[in-house]
């Protein structure tokens, strides 16, 4: 069968391996679409402060059941969402209902190969019935469950005043995500045609940054001067997350949603004046993806506005690289396996 490789940052090749063979329990899944995101190209440019070479990568999965063992719960031809954050189901992380943060997590396409390739074993657990969902949609699952999970873990109320920095893929399902909670949500990015473009697709209102003017002024401005009651960052940007505190309410809460592999400096005194809480955001849980799926198929969501690009396994060798440098009217890239 055939599978992208990422044999080392910058180099991807289509190569012919062997097939899996289930372990006990497992069940054999053909991947039909493959979501791009943030992850994937930063493993591909070496960024990514978590990886091993070589990597099949793919984690944002809808998938066909082929055969399933007895017991499962699935048959073949099911269209599934997969949960990529396998977990051990015995650390105090899991113990605690957060297998999201399992001290031994394994994501695919991360920390084991995953599903850029035409096969692919995995525990049932980890699949999810797509039921009403489009094939596309239950590949958008994965990626909105991020935004969903940050949204649950800041607790957004109605009414609150949110921003989400960075309109990448997880900026717009963080975006979504806190309008659904009820949230007055505003967005903002450097990338003035994104911010824009995401914001007509969510519902957020963009904020603009005239000039003369720096990023803070304006999303002070656009508060009276008050800041936001919650600010995400979804940038995975050392110098946007570092700025994102001072877009924060006295008494308001900073998410991380994005990760990087570097030291992020604060000013305590700012930090404590404000009594400001920071929290992290990582991954999801199955009670983030059952909430997705419920809103999809509640037409919460319209995944048909945010599948910008499309690509075979084959053509990904040469169009990863290019989606990685030219981002431009890029939302969410998927690979189509059918």
């Amino acid at each position: 069968m055939d599978a992208l490789v990422c044999t080392q940052p910058g180099t991807l090749e289509l190569q012919h391996i062997p097939p899996p063979v289930p372990a006990d329990g497992q069940v054999l899944v053909r991947p039909r679409r493959i979501g791009i995101c943030g992850t994937d190209y930063h493993i591909f440019e070496g960024k990514h402060p978590f990886l091993n070479y070589p990597r099949v990568m793919g984690h944002e999965l809808a998938v066909e059941v082929v055969d399933a063992p007895a017991g499962s719960g699935f048959k073949a031809g099911e269209i599934c969402a997969v949960n990529p954050y396998l977990s051990c189901g015995s650390c105090i992380s899991c113990r605690n209902d957060r297998p999201n943060c399992c001290t031994r997590l394994s994501v695919l396409g991360v920390h084991q190969d995953g599903g850029m390739t035409e096969l692919l074993c995995l525990p049932p657990d980890n699949l999810i019935r797509g039921d009403g969902l489009s094939v596309d949609a239950c590949a958008s699952v994965e990626f909105l469950a991020i935004g969903a999970h940050a949204v649950r873990r800041a607790g957004v109320a109605k009414g609150e005043r949110v921003l989400v920095v960075g309109t990448g893929p997880i900026g717009v399902g963080t975006t979504m995500f806190a309008r659904i909670a009820g949230g007055d949500v505003s967005v903002l990015d450097l990338d003035v045609e994104r911010m824009r473009t995401i914001a007509s697709i969510t519902g957020g209102k963009a904020i603009e940054v005239p000039n003369g003017t720096s990023p803070a002024d304006a999303a002070l401005a656009a508060t009276d001067g008050e800041g936001f009651d919650v600010v995400f960052d979804a940038t995975g940007n050392k110098h946007s997350m570092e700025a994102s505190f001072s877009y924060v309410a006295h008494g308001g809460r900073l998410i991380f949603v994005g990760v990087l592999d570097a030291e992020i400096c604060f000013s305590d005194p700012d930090f404590h004046r404000r009594e400001m809480t920071l929290l992290a955001s990582r991954n999801a849980t199955g009670e983030d993806f059952t909430h997705v799926m419920a809103q999809i198929r509640g037409g919460a969501i319209p995944v048909g506005s945010l599948i910008s690009h499309r690509t075979s396994l084959e053509a990904s060798v040469a169009d990863l690289p290019l989606w990685a440098r030219d981002k431009a009217g890029l939302i969410k890239a998927v690979i189509s396996i059918d």
